[in-house]
C-alpha cells in the first residue's frame, strides 16, 4: 500500500538547506520514492500555517521507514538541522 511522508521544516538558512536537498533528493531516489509537493505556496484554511511543507510518496510505509533510518539520509538530516529551526515528520499510509 503507497505511504506518504509528510515534512514540515522550518527553514532558517535558505542557502545552507540546498545541500541537504541534494543529499535527501538521492536518498529519496534510492528508495523509489518521488516527490508530490515540495515547498510549494501553502494556504492554511484552520490553524497556523505551515512552515515549507514536503509530500514524498513510497511504494509502502516499510520503505518509507527504512528511507527515513538509512545512513544516506541520517547524514543529509544533520544538514537540514544546520539549516533550520526544527521539523516534523510523518508517514501516512495511502489507500
Amino acid at each position: 500500500m503507497t505511504a506518504y511522508l509528510i515534512a514540515e521544516i522550518d527553514v532558517t538558512d535558505p542557502k545552507a538547506y540546498e545541500p541537504y536537498k541534494t543529499a535527501a533528493s538521492a536518498a529519496i531516489a534510492r528508495y523509489g520514492g518521488k516527490y508530490i509537493a515540495r515547498g510549494g505556496k501553502t494556504l492554511a484554511l484552520e490553524g497556523v500555517p505551515p512552515k515549507r511543507i514536503i509530500v514524498l510518496e513510497f511504494p509502502d510505509l516499510e520503505t518509507a521507514k527504512r528511507f527515513h533510518e538509512s545512513a544516506d539520509y541520517q547524514a543529509a538530516i544533520s544538514l537540514r538541522k544546520k539549516a533550520s529551526a526544527g521539523s516534523r515528520l510523518f508517514i501516512v499510509e495511502g489507500q
